[in-house]
């Protein structure tokens, strides 16, 4: 089996590089192969390798800058996979393409199911639900996953920001009125790679992310928890209102994902963040990456 990964540096695509499993030829495009900002995205690369399926998860991914930037974001996260969907639908190939919580306003007192009215209220979540309906809208054989508040050993991420700040802070406001579900990319790639080889795939939309839901000030508590045996001094959570931070762009007060369809469908359960939480903060300990950033 020969799949094309669009995207080579980020979290998830790390992670799936990390987790290819055997039997499958996987090729990373970075953009240098495949720029999905160009104002014509040239997919030849794409072409000479032939792939039997292409996963996208490569997007811009900055939701501040996004406020400044809305045409680069909208180049790569809506018509970059319109490009990526006519390339599929011409070669008779699926696409899974990856989207995010952001694409609801965060108005819903539970958690999202997919038939939900997306309604985006930053230019990265407009962004992206536009991407959605662009690979909807060209191709038939897509699986598209939204996830949210992803997070692993690689790139820039809220558990590594909270243990860089940790050294220097004693301590921290977290805001303690959003909602949502956070993912780690490791267990979303061995998703993606077992939905990716299953012979009976269901084309549609599906949240696919970790649980259960919580805050942003409670995850930060169960970073510094998990990280307090090597943390130099563990430092105090102070939790605080989303408007007591104010940021370029606004997000979602909620973004729980109900993931019920996702693990009906194809048997999958992400699982527990606080599980996957241990085993990213052994792996930064191991590496000992959190030195950087």
């Amino acid at each position: 089996m020969k799949v094309a990964v669009i995207g080579r540096s980020g979290q998830l695509a790390r992670c799936l590089a990390d987790a290819q499993p055997h039997g499958v030829n996987a090729v990373f495009f970075g953009r240098e192969q495949l720029d999905l900002g160009a104002a014509h995205v040239n997919t030849n690369a794409l072409s000479d390798f032939g792939p039997d399926l292409i996963i996208n998860v490569a997007a811009y991914t900055q939701v501040d800058r996004a406020e400044a930037e809305p045409a680069a974001a909208f180049a790569i996260n809506a018509d970059g996979p319109r490009s990526l969907a006519l390339h599929a639908y011409h070669a008779d190939i699926p696409l899974i393409h990856i989207s995010t919580d952001y694409v609801f306003d965060g108005a819903k007192s539970g958690a999202y199911i997919e038939t939900d009215a997306a309604n985006p209220v930053s230019v990265y979540g407009a962004s992206k639900w536009a991407g959605e309906e662009a690979v909807r809208e060209t191709l038939h054989r897509h699986l598209i996953f939204r996830t949210s508040w992803v997070f692993s050993q690689y790139g820039q991420n809220f558990v590594k920001t909270m243990l860089r700040l940790s050294r220097t802070n004693p301590t921290l406001r977290i805001v303690a009125d959003q909602t949502g579900c956070p993912t780690s990319a490791a267990a979303l790639a061995h998703a993606i790679w077992r939905v990716a080889r299953s012979k009976d795939a269901a084309w549609g939309t599906y949240h696919a992310a970790g649980s259960p839901v919580t805050t942003w000030a409670e995850f930060a508590e169960a970073i510094f928890e998990g990280a307090a045996p090597w943390l130099a001094e563990r430092p105090t959570v102070t939790p605080i209102p989303a408007r007591d931070y104010p940021t370029a762009a606004m997000r979602p007060q909620n973004s729980a994902l109900s993931c019920a369809k996702f693990e009906a469908t194809f048997g999958l359960k992400l699982g527990h963040w606080r599980d996957d939480l241990t085993q990213t903060l052994d792996a930064l300990r191991q590496q000992e990456v959190v030195q950087i950033d």
